[in-house]
């Protein structure tokens, strides 16, 4: 593994936008199934997935559920219940009230929070076929109160219509009851407009290849999107007291993810480097997926000197990676220098993947340096929130000509009238009372 001093190295990761043809492909793909639906629907995935279908063989049935139990181990199922409880326990730690502001006049300003009426989840299948990330997805929708989640996911290739059977069961745990056969730039846009199968959703979310992403993209706007993810990222800040098996195996972790993934270590010890840089080698040709990972590691992985763990944080906050590993003496302690990073992890026994699978946490983190504007997949990203504005008579008394003079000054003199008609037909009311009050008095006297 590359070592190198850390301003040699370019931080800045290109952002995929996909190929011209891809974009145009994937234009022509929604338009078809925005105008064609299910008939589109159904001609793609046979020309992209080899599987013939008809259109009562989209959803897949409780049967096909049922028996994905069968198909998967009980050790699986154990863990996957396990991750669940943690991660529904963590989010809902996130969950946020509708709240209003009574004021002294009378007044009532608030914001009142609602779930999003129907979520659709994408998850990717073949060697991306991650169940984790259905309940990542699947489970903060919940805890936010989303009362309809449908889940898309290719089927088989090679003719056959099956799902796999981990992914059928993880989102039967997490609480899907809407599950669809279909995958691609396809289900994407079968998600956003709607076919006479699939109903329209209010939001995408979820991993997928380069077209999915860009079918994304393309839908945006019709509908709410969660992110254009990047490939992962793992960046290991770590001083002379780190274990160099420990950070080899972290660097590696994420190496194994594709081709494009990026594993960088950011050291003041040279001694660290040199002996993280050997494990690597070592680890490396042990791992099943070792050629993804080697042209990983050597296309954008590094191990960074740098003079001090401080220099270490300015190049950690800059990059901003989706996954930040830090091993030092006293981590902690280093935590308030920290600005920017998807998901921190603290000490030798909090490796990345104890964040992937089971802490709780979400695992659809900020990539391509987003860390510095954007979070984690959260509760928040399936609410909506409106303001509560209930003015009373004596505060638009008070404010009003404040707010005519606003308007006024943006030239938009029918917002100042609005406010003017009210103003000048409640003085008028006042001038009345005034008056009818004066003929009370008098009448007494």
């Amino acid at each position: 593994m590359r070592i190198m001093r850390a301003e040699q190295f370019n931080l800045a990761r290109e952002v995929e936008y996909g190929t011209p043809e891809q974009n145009e492909s994937v234009r022509g793909i929604v338009e078809a199934v925005r105008t064609r639906g299910d008939e589109a629907l159904l001609e793609l995935t046979e020309q992209f997935d080899g599987v013939q279908l008809s259109a009562a063989q989209l959803r897949v049935t409780d049967e096909e559920i049922n028996a994905a139990y069968d198909r998967v181990e009980p050790d699986f199922l154990d863990a996957l219940r396990g991750a669940s409880a943690n991660i529904r326990a963590y989010h809902e730690r996130q969950r946020r009230q509708s709240w209003m502001d009574v004021q002294p006049d009378g007044t009532v300003l608030g914001q009142v929070i609602r779930p999003l009426k129907r979520v659709g989840v994408y998850v990717p299948g073949g060697k991306a076929a991650y169940p984790s990330s259905v309940l990542m997805n699947v489970i903060p929708a919940q805890v936010a109160g989303v009362p309809e989640i449908v889940m898309v996911t290719p089927p088989a290739t090679g003719g056959k219509p099956g799902i796999d059977p981990y992914i059928l069961v993880a989102a039967a745990e997490a609480g899907v009851k809407e599950m669809y056969r279909v995958g691609g730039a396809q289900a994407v846009a079968a998600l956003a407009y709607g076919t006479e199968s699939i109903a329209p959703v209010d939001k995408i979310c979820g991993p997928g290849n380069i077209f999915v992403a860009l079918a994304k993209r393309a839908v945006f706007g019709a509908v709410d999107i969660d992110s254009l993810a990047g490939p992962s990222e793992i960046a290991v800040l770590a001083d002379d007291t780190a274990d160099p098996v420990y950070v080899a195996a972290d660097l590696l972790s994420q190496a194994e993810h594709d081709e494009m993934a990026s594993s960088i270590l950011i050291t003041p010890s040279e001694r660290l480097a040199e002996e993280v840089s050997v494990e690597v080698e070592r680890q490396l040709v042990l791992l099943p997926r070792a050629a993804i990972a080697r042209e990983s590691i050597d296309r954008h992985g590094a191990i960074l000197l740098v003079d001090s763990l401080q220099a270490g944080i300015e190049v950690v906050n800059r990059m901003a990676p989706e996954h930040l590993e830090v091993l030092t003496a006293d981590p902690m302690s280093l935590l308030g220098s920290i600005e920017n990073a998807g998901a921190i992890f603290l000490g030798p026994y909090s490796s990345e993947p104890v964040g992937d699978y089971f802490a709780g946490p979400n695992h659809i983190i900020p990539t391509n340096g987003t860390a510095r504007f954007s979070s984690p997949v959260n509760v928040d990203d399936f609410i909506k929130k409106s303001s509560l504005i209930s003015y009373s008579r004596e505060a638009l008394l008070r404010d009003g000509a404040h707010i005519m003079t606003l308007a006024r000054h943006e030239g938009l003199e029918g917002h100042a009238r609005a406010i003017e008609v009210r103003l000048e037909k409640e003085a008028g009311a006042a001038a009345v009372d005034a008056a009818a009050q004066q003929t009370i008095k008098g009448k007494k006297a």
